[in-house]
Protein backbone atom coordinates (compact mmCIF):
# COMPACT_ATOMS: atom_id res chain seq x y z
CA UNK A 1 0.00 0.00 0.00
CA UNK A 2 1.47 3.35 -0.71
CA UNK A 3 0.78 6.62 1.02
CA UNK A 4 -1.33 8.10 -1.00
CA UNK A 5 -3.68 5.57 -0.53
CA UNK A 6 -3.33 5.07 2.93
CA UNK A 7 -4.20 9.18 2.60
CA UNK A 8 -7.12 8.92 0.64
CA UNK A 9 -8.92 6.07 3.27
CA UNK A 10 -8.12 8.58 6.20
CA UNK A 11 -9.72 11.14 4.28
CA UNK A 12 -12.63 9.39 3.52
CA UNK A 13 -13.51 8.54 6.71
CA UNK A 14 -13.15 12.01 7.95
CA UNK A 15 -15.42 13.35 5.65
CA UNK A 16 -17.93 10.69 6.35
CA UNK A 17 -19.69 12.67 8.77
CA UNK A 18 -19.82 15.75 11.06
CA UNK A 19 -17.96 16.31 14.15
CA UNK A 20 -15.71 13.57 13.54
CA UNK A 21 -13.10 13.10 16.85
CA UNK A 22 -11.85 9.25 16.04
CA UNK A 23 -11.18 6.53 13.45
CA UNK A 24 -11.53 2.79 14.31
CA UNK A 25 -10.23 0.24 12.20
CA UNK A 26 -11.23 -3.40 13.87
CA UNK A 27 -11.40 -7.10 12.59
CA UNK A 28 -15.01 -7.79 11.95
CA UNK A 29 -15.91 -4.39 12.08
CA UNK A 30 -16.47 -2.01 8.82
CA UNK A 31 -14.55 1.07 9.00
CA UNK A 32 -15.94 3.04 11.80
CA UNK A 33 -15.53 6.81 13.19
CA UNK A 34 -17.27 8.28 16.57
CA UNK A 35 -18.90 11.44 15.75
CA UNK A 36 -20.54 13.29 18.92
CA UNK A 37 -19.73 10.37 20.93
CA UNK A 38 -21.24 7.29 18.79
CA UNK A 39 -19.23 4.55 16.69
CA UNK A 40 -20.64 5.04 13.00
CA UNK A 41 -19.90 2.23 9.71
CA UNK A 42 -18.39 4.48 6.72
CA UNK A 43 -19.32 3.50 3.24
CA UNK A 44 -16.16 2.99 1.40
CA UNK A 45 -15.68 1.87 -2.73
CA UNK A 46 -15.30 -0.40 -2.67
CA UNK A 47 -16.91 -1.35 0.28
CA UNK A 48 -15.47 -2.80 3.20
CA UNK A 49 -18.08 -4.67 5.07
CA UNK A 50 -15.89 -6.51 7.40
CA UNK A 51 -12.46 -5.92 8.06
CA UNK A 52 -9.70 -8.44 7.79
CA UNK A 53 -6.58 -9.33 9.74
CA UNK A 54 -4.81 -8.94 6.61
CA UNK A 55 -6.23 -5.32 6.16
CA UNK A 56 -5.88 -4.20 9.55
CA UNK A 57 -1.91 -5.62 9.23
CA UNK A 58 -1.55 -3.81 6.13
CA UNK A 59 -2.83 -0.20 7.58
CA UNK A 60 -0.64 -0.62 11.17
CA UNK A 61 2.52 -1.25 8.93
CA UNK A 62 2.19 1.65 6.94
CA UNK A 63 1.24 4.29 9.76
CA UNK A 64 4.23 2.38 11.17
CA UNK A 65 6.53 2.91 8.09
CA UNK A 66 9.23 0.56 9.28
CA UNK A 67 9.77 2.58 12.52
CA UNK A 68 12.11 0.17 14.60
CA UNK A 69 11.11 1.36 18.30
CA UNK A 70 7.77 1.25 17.11
CA UNK A 71 7.64 -2.23 16.11
CA UNK A 72 9.30 -3.66 18.85
CA UNK A 73 6.71 -2.06 21.13
CA UNK A 74 3.90 -3.87 18.97
CA UNK A 75 5.68 -6.75 19.37
CA UNK A 76 7.01 -6.91 23.07
CA UNK A 77 4.02 -4.48 24.74
CA UNK A 78 1.23 -5.42 22.17
CA UNK A 79 0.55 -1.22 21.79
CA UNK A 80 2.75 1.16 20.24
CA UNK A 81 1.40 5.24 20.19
CA UNK A 82 2.27 7.50 16.56
CA UNK A 83 1.11 10.87 15.20
CA UNK A 84 0.45 10.60 11.53
CA UNK A 85 -0.20 13.78 9.55
CA UNK A 86 -2.64 14.12 6.77
CA UNK A 87 -1.23 16.74 4.73
CA UNK A 88 -3.53 20.09 4.54
CA UNK A 89 -6.36 17.74 6.25
CA UNK A 90 -5.80 16.80 9.71
CA UNK A 91 -2.97 15.38 12.17
CA UNK A 92 -3.91 12.05 14.24
CA UNK A 93 -2.67 10.41 17.78
CA UNK A 94 -2.71 6.98 16.96
CA UNK A 95 -2.69 3.88 18.74
CA UNK A 96 -2.10 0.38 18.01
CA UNK A 97 -2.61 -2.58 19.36
CA UNK A 98 -3.20 -6.49 19.40
CA UNK A 99 -6.40 -8.05 19.84
CA UNK A 100 -6.05 -12.25 20.56
CA UNK A 101 -3.17 -11.90 17.78
CA UNK A 102 -4.78 -9.39 15.09
CA UNK A 103 -4.13 -5.51 14.82
CA UNK A 104 -6.80 -2.99 15.71
CA UNK A 105 -6.19 0.87 15.16
CA UNK A 106 -7.85 4.02 16.67
CA UNK A 107 -6.94 7.24 15.10
CA UNK A 108 -7.92 10.83 17.48
CA UNK A 109 -8.03 13.48 15.27
CA UNK A 110 -6.21 16.67 16.60
CA UNK A 111 -7.15 20.06 16.04
CA UNK A 112 -5.11 21.90 14.09
CA UNK A 113 -4.94 25.55 15.88
CA UNK A 114 -3.58 25.75 19.46
CA UNK A 115 -7.25 26.30 21.79
CA UNK A 116 -7.05 29.11 24.10
CA UNK A 117 -9.08 28.95 27.42
CA UNK A 118 -11.62 31.36 26.30
CA UNK A 119 -12.14 29.09 23.09
CA UNK A 120 -12.96 26.22 25.17
CA UNK A 121 -15.01 28.07 27.15
CA UNK A 122 -13.21 26.92 30.46
CA UNK A 123 -14.09 27.30 33.96
CA UNK A 124 -12.71 31.27 35.04
CA UNK A 125 -9.93 29.60 37.46
CA UNK A 126 -8.17 27.91 34.64
CA UNK A 127 -6.79 31.85 34.27
CA UNK A 128 -5.19 31.04 38.14
CA UNK A 129 -3.41 27.34 37.00
CA UNK A 130 -1.92 29.36 34.08
CA UNK A 131 -0.82 32.07 36.67
CA UNK A 132 1.10 29.49 39.00
CA UNK A 133 4.99 30.58 39.68
CA UNK A 134 5.62 26.81 40.69
CA UNK A 135 4.55 23.38 42.54
CA UNK A 136 2.26 21.10 40.28
CA UNK A 137 -0.80 21.10 38.66
CA UNK A 138 -2.60 17.47 38.12
CA UNK A 139 -5.60 17.09 35.30
CA UNK A 140 -6.95 13.59 35.42
CA UNK A 141 -9.83 11.67 33.91
CA UNK A 142 -10.13 8.45 31.45
CA UNK A 143 -8.92 8.54 28.26
CA UNK A 144 -10.26 10.87 25.74
CA UNK A 145 -12.21 13.13 27.84
CA UNK A 146 -9.70 16.02 27.02
CA UNK A 147 -7.22 16.17 29.19
CA UNK A 148 -4.57 17.26 26.77
CA UNK A 149 -6.67 19.91 25.03
CA UNK A 150 -7.05 21.45 28.49
CA UNK A 151 -3.64 21.24 29.15
CA UNK A 152 -2.63 23.18 26.11
CA UNK A 153 -5.21 25.93 26.52
CA UNK A 154 -3.26 26.82 29.94
CA UNK A 155 0.22 26.30 28.07
CA UNK A 156 -1.45 28.67 25.80
CA UNK A 157 -2.55 31.46 27.91
CA UNK A 158 1.55 31.09 29.62
CA UNK A 159 2.73 31.41 26.42
CA UNK A 160 1.39 34.76 25.02
CA UNK A 161 1.59 36.42 29.00
CA UNK A 162 5.32 34.91 30.04
CA UNK A 163 8.33 35.33 28.62
CA UNK A 164 8.97 32.08 29.76
CA UNK A 165 11.36 28.68 28.74
CA UNK A 166 8.26 26.04 28.42
CA UNK A 167 9.32 22.32 28.03
CA UNK A 168 6.68 19.31 27.10
CA UNK A 169 7.72 16.30 27.10
CA UNK A 170 4.76 14.14 24.86
CA UNK A 171 3.37 10.87 23.81
CA UNK A 172 2.89 11.73 20.67
CA UNK A 173 3.19 16.18 20.23
CA UNK A 174 -0.75 16.82 19.35
CA UNK A 175 -1.12 20.21 19.31
CA UNK A 176 2.18 22.35 17.41
CA UNK A 177 2.79 25.68 20.62
CA UNK A 178 4.46 28.28 18.03
CA UNK A 179 7.24 30.44 19.99
CA UNK A 180 5.53 33.79 21.28
CA UNK A 181 5.88 35.64 24.75
CA UNK A 182 7.54 32.01 25.84
CA UNK A 183 10.05 29.73 24.11
CA UNK A 184 8.04 26.74 23.56
CA UNK A 185 10.00 23.51 23.18
CA UNK A 186 8.52 20.61 22.23
CA UNK A 187 9.79 17.09 22.75
CA UNK A 188 8.19 13.48 21.97
CA UNK A 189 8.71 9.87 23.26
CA UNK A 190 10.83 7.94 21.20
CA UNK A 191 12.00 10.68 19.13
CA UNK A 192 13.58 12.82 21.40
CA UNK A 193 13.75 10.71 24.64
CA UNK A 194 13.32 7.45 25.34
CA UNK A 195 10.94 7.48 28.87
CA UNK A 196 9.38 9.94 30.94
CA UNK A 197 11.50 9.65 33.96
CA UNK A 198 14.85 10.22 31.58
CA UNK A 199 12.93 13.02 29.72
CA UNK A 200 11.86 14.92 32.38
CA UNK A 201 15.55 14.53 34.62
CA UNK A 202 16.74 15.48 31.28
CA UNK A 203 14.67 18.83 31.45
CA UNK A 204 15.85 20.06 35.13
CA UNK A 205 18.54 20.58 33.07
CA UNK A 206 17.53 22.44 30.51
CA UNK A 207 16.84 25.22 32.14
CA UNK A 208 12.69 26.11 31.98
CA UNK A 209 10.57 27.50 34.36
CA UNK A 210 7.20 25.63 32.82
CA UNK A 211 7.48 21.75 31.94
CA UNK A 212 4.52 19.56 31.03
CA UNK A 213 4.89 15.78 31.65
CA UNK A 214 2.54 13.92 29.40
CA UNK A 215 1.36 11.41 31.48
CA UNK A 216 2.96 10.11 35.15
CA UNK A 217 3.02 6.78 34.41
CA UNK A 218 5.35 5.32 37.28
CA UNK A 219 7.17 6.08 40.61
CA UNK A 220 10.60 7.29 39.42
CA UNK A 221 8.56 10.29 36.79
CA UNK A 222 6.52 11.12 40.01
CA UNK A 223 9.45 11.18 42.43
CA UNK A 224 11.31 13.73 39.38
CA UNK A 225 8.20 15.50 39.03
CA UNK A 226 7.67 16.35 42.64
CA UNK A 227 11.45 16.89 43.08
CA UNK A 228 11.09 19.46 39.97
CA UNK A 229 8.05 21.65 41.74
CA UNK A 230 9.88 21.60 44.68
CA UNK A 231 12.93 23.20 43.04
CA UNK A 232 10.34 26.27 41.90
CA UNK A 233 9.78 24.79 38.85
CA UNK A 234 5.82 24.63 37.79
CA UNK A 235 4.82 20.98 36.63
CA UNK A 236 1.77 20.54 34.48
CA UNK A 237 0.98 16.75 34.11
CA UNK A 238 -2.09 14.23 33.63
CA UNK A 239 -3.08 11.10 35.14
CA UNK A 240 -5.90 8.54 34.54
CA UNK A 241 -8.08 8.94 37.73
CA UNK A 242 -11.60 9.90 38.08
CA UNK A 243 -11.74 12.33 40.69
CA UNK A 244 -9.41 14.11 43.30
CA UNK A 245 -9.18 12.06 46.20
CA UNK A 246 -8.38 8.87 44.18
CA UNK A 247 -5.37 11.10 42.36
CA UNK A 248 -4.03 10.94 45.40
CA UNK A 249 -4.84 7.97 46.65
CA UNK A 250 -3.26 6.79 42.87
CA UNK A 251 0.57 8.61 43.29
CA UNK A 252 0.36 7.21 47.27
CA UNK A 253 -0.13 3.54 45.79
CA UNK A 254 2.63 3.89 43.28
CA UNK A 255 5.46 4.57 47.11
CA UNK A 256 6.10 1.76 49.58
CA UNK A 257 4.17 1.86 52.66
CA UNK A 258 7.18 3.11 54.62
CA UNK A 259 7.76 6.42 52.51
CA UNK A 260 3.61 7.58 52.65
CA UNK A 261 4.30 9.82 55.31
CA UNK A 262 7.33 11.70 53.42
CA UNK A 263 4.85 11.17 50.32
CA UNK A 264 2.09 13.30 51.85
CA UNK A 265 4.69 15.91 53.32
CA UNK A 266 5.86 16.70 49.64
CA UNK A 267 2.62 16.16 47.95
CA UNK A 268 0.85 18.83 50.73
CA UNK A 269 3.70 21.23 49.74
CA UNK A 270 3.37 20.88 46.14
CA UNK A 271 0.16 20.56 44.60
CA UNK A 272 -1.45 23.65 43.53
CA UNK A 273 -4.73 22.41 41.77
CA UNK A 274 -6.03 18.54 40.98
CA UNK A 275 -8.63 19.55 37.79
CA UNK A 276 -10.78 16.09 36.76
CA UNK A 277 -12.17 15.97 33.38
CA UNK A 278 -15.63 14.10 32.31
CA UNK A 279 -17.36 14.42 28.70
CA UNK A 280 -21.22 14.55 28.64
CA UNK A 281 -22.84 13.96 25.69
CA UNK A 282 -25.13 17.48 25.08
CA UNK A 283 -29.13 17.75 24.02
CA UNK A 284 -28.20 19.06 21.29
CA UNK A 285 -25.46 16.64 20.10
CA UNK A 286 -21.74 17.13 20.63
CA UNK A 287 -20.20 16.54 23.73
CA UNK A 288 -19.39 18.87 26.92
CA UNK A 289 -16.75 19.00 29.30
CA UNK A 290 -17.59 18.33 33.21
CA UNK A 291 -15.11 19.52 36.12
CA UNK A 292 -13.98 18.75 39.07
CA UNK A 293 -11.47 21.33 40.67
CA UNK A 294 -9.29 21.05 43.82
CA UNK A 295 -7.15 23.87 44.71
CA UNK A 296 -4.64 23.94 47.78
CA UNK A 297 -5.57 25.59 51.31
CA UNK A 298 -4.89 24.80 54.54
CA UNK A 299 -7.87 22.30 54.80
CA UNK A 300 -6.26 20.58 51.73
CA UNK A 301 -2.85 20.24 53.12
CA UNK A 302 -4.26 18.86 56.15
CA UNK A 303 -6.39 16.37 54.27
CA UNK A 304 -3.19 15.80 52.38
CA UNK A 305 -1.00 15.02 55.29
CA UNK A 306 -3.27 12.97 57.38
CA UNK A 307 -5.99 11.55 55.04
CA UNK A 308 -9.56 12.24 54.26
CA UNK A 309 -11.67 11.88 57.16
CA UNK A 310 -15.89 12.56 58.48
CA UNK A 311 -16.63 15.77 57.34
CA UNK A 312 -12.91 16.72 56.46
CA UNK A 313 -12.90 14.97 52.79
CA UNK A 314 -12.21 16.80 49.41
CA UNK A 315 -15.51 16.52 48.50
CA UNK A 316 -16.49 18.70 51.48
CA UNK A 317 -13.53 21.14 51.13
CA UNK A 318 -14.68 22.16 47.49
CA UNK A 319 -17.59 22.47 48.12
CA UNK A 320 -17.20 24.51 51.01
CA UNK A 321 -14.84 26.62 48.34
CA UNK A 322 -16.99 27.55 45.71
CA UNK A 323 -16.28 30.89 45.78
CA UNK A 324 -12.27 30.20 45.22
CA UNK A 325 -12.99 28.42 41.94
CA UNK A 326 -12.90 25.17 43.66
CA UNK A 327 -16.25 22.50 42.46
CA UNK A 328 -17.13 19.06 42.36
CA UNK A 329 -18.28 17.30 39.85
CA UNK A 330 -22.21 17.28 41.14
CA UNK A 331 -22.55 21.17 40.96
CA UNK A 332 -20.91 21.35 38.09
CA UNK A 333 -23.18 19.15 36.06
CA UNK A 334 -26.02 20.91 38.00
CA UNK A 335 -25.39 23.95 36.80
CA UNK A 336 -24.71 22.48 33.13
CA UNK A 337 -28.12 20.66 33.35
CA UNK A 338 -29.92 25.01 34.87
CA UNK A 339 -28.10 26.01 31.60
CA UNK A 340 -29.28 23.48 29.34
CA UNK A 341 -26.80 21.63 27.91
CA UNK A 342 -27.45 18.14 29.40
CA UNK A 343 -30.37 16.24 29.54
CA UNK A 344 -31.67 15.59 33.88
CA UNK A 345 -31.04 11.42 32.24
CA UNK A 346 -27.05 12.12 31.76
CA UNK A 347 -26.73 14.39 34.59
CA UNK A 348 -27.91 11.67 36.89
CA UNK A 349 -25.79 9.21 34.76
CA UNK A 350 -22.41 11.01 35.35
CA UNK A 351 -23.28 11.90 38.98
CA UNK A 352 -20.38 11.34 41.86
CA UNK A 353 -23.46 11.32 44.07
CA UNK A 354 -26.47 10.72 42.66
CA UNK A 355 -28.90 11.92 45.83
CA UNK A 356 -27.30 15.34 45.79
CA UNK A 357 -27.44 15.66 41.53
CA UNK A 358 -31.14 14.58 42.09
CA UNK A 359 -31.50 17.48 44.86
CA UNK A 360 -30.13 20.01 42.74
CA UNK A 361 -32.27 19.27 39.46
CA UNK A 362 -35.30 19.63 41.79
CA UNK A 363 -34.49 23.14 42.53
CA UNK A 364 -33.81 23.89 39.04
CA UNK A 365 -36.61 22.57 37.94
CA UNK A 366 -38.75 23.88 40.42
CA UNK A 367 -37.44 27.74 40.12
CA UNK A 368 -38.68 26.95 36.15
CA UNK A 369 -41.88 26.10 37.50
CA UNK A 370 -41.76 22.27 36.17
CA UNK A 371 -43.09 19.19 38.14
CA UNK A 372 -40.42 17.44 40.27
CA UNK A 373 -42.32 14.16 40.40
CA UNK A 374 -44.25 12.01 37.96
CA UNK A 375 -46.99 11.47 40.63
CA UNK A 376 -50.73 13.29 40.07
CA UNK A 377 -53.96 14.01 41.41
CA UNK A 378 -53.07 13.31 44.95
CA UNK A 379 -54.98 14.71 47.44
CA UNK A 380 -55.73 15.07 51.21
CA UNK A 381 -58.45 11.73 52.33
CA UNK A 382 -60.60 13.65 54.75
CA UNK A 383 -62.89 10.72 55.44
CA UNK A 384 -60.03 8.60 56.63
CA UNK A 385 -60.81 7.13 59.71
CA UNK A 386 -64.73 8.17 59.92
CA UNK A 387 -66.14 5.15 59.24
CA UNK A 388 -65.22 1.76 60.62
Amino acid sequence: MKKQELDHILARMLDSYENVSDLNLTVGKPMQVESSGELLPVEMRPAFEELTPFQTEILAMNLINHDPRLTENLIKEGSCDLSYSLPGKARFRVNIFSRSGDYSIVLRRLESTVPTITNLNLPEVFYKLAEEKNGIIFVTGATGTGKSTSLAAVLEHINENRSVHIVALEDPIEYQHPHKKATFNQRELGKDFNEFSNGLRAALRQAPKVILVGEMRDRETVEIGLRAAETGHLVLTTLHTVDAGKTINRILGMFNTDEENQVRVRLAETVRWIVCQRLLPKVIGGRIAAFEILGTNLRVKDAILNGESEGKTFYDIMEANRAFGMTTFDDHIIKLFEQGFISEEVALGFASRRGIVARGIDIVKSSRGEATTDIENLEIDSHYGKFR
